[in-house]
């Protein structure tokens, strides 16, 4: 690979949708802030699980972006890719609950059959605010200088018990809302595997890029830097 970064995001992309256009612009300022190449290609849901793992090993870092999904069937086959993977990856939007239920079936954290999340409490296709509160000190201090209220069009209640069954499986809750549900997971046994409820994305700006997102690319660079 070259010096530019290269980033796959993986979505069934729609220019009408406003969380995907941020996806676009969120990368391109970033690239500014960093001054560096930022090359990402878009790849759509069904192309992307008929690729073989050693397809990914090209990408610095991969993005799962907000749906809507032509068929939510296959993003299973692509987390179980990337799981195996130690490329640095985020999840933005409604693909963070599938992610989830996802850990839940893979652990068999649910043996009873109950209902452990609730569906999307955000009606139809507009966007709520969510205050978001981190829980851990490297949260605290990325929200440290960015607004804490984001923009989401995907909400979610936990049953009490699977956050405590996800501690147990290397998922970590770094941020709740102030609904007291996980708006932040992250993957402790891995470089950097995060998926947030929100969409970062859309609160992104050219003087002010996202944290979330900055953070994403700066780690990448850094691993980049170590092959």
């Amino acid at each position: 690979m070259g010096d530019a970064l290269k980033i796959a995001i993986i979505g069934d992309y729609n220019f009408t949708y406003n969380s995907h256009h941020a996806t676009n612009l969120s990368i391109d300022q970033c690239a500014e802030f960093l001054d560096i190449e930022i090359n990402y290609y878009w790849i759509k849901i069904n192309e992307a699980v008929k690729y073989k793992q050693i397809y990914f090993q090209q990408f610095d870092a991969i993005w799962i972006a907000p749906g809507p999904f032509q068929n939510v069937f296959f993003l299973n086959g692509i987390f179980r890719i990337f799981l195996e993977e130690k490329i640095p990856l985020l999840i933005t939007g409604d693909a963070y609950k599938i992610f989830i239920e996802y850990m839940i079936n893979i652990h068999q954290l649910n043996v009873l059959g109950e209902k452990l999340i609730s569906e999307n409490l955000v009606a139809g296709s507009n966007f709520e605010r969510v205050k978001i509160y981190p829980k851990t000190k490297e949260f605290q201090k990325i929200y440290e200088n960015f607004n804490d209220v984001e923009l989401t069009s995907s909400r979610f209640s936990f049953y009490p018990k699977l956050l405590a069954q996800l501690s147990e499986i290397s998922v970590s809750v770094d941020a709740i809302n102030q609904f007291d549900d996980p708006e932040i997971i992250r993957l402790t046994n891995h470089p950097f595997f995060l998926a947030c409820s929100f969409c970062p994305q859309i609160s992104s700006t050219r003087d002010l890029p996202h944290p979330i997102i900055y953070t994403l690319l700066k780690r990448s660079i850094e691993l980049k830097s170590v092959l």
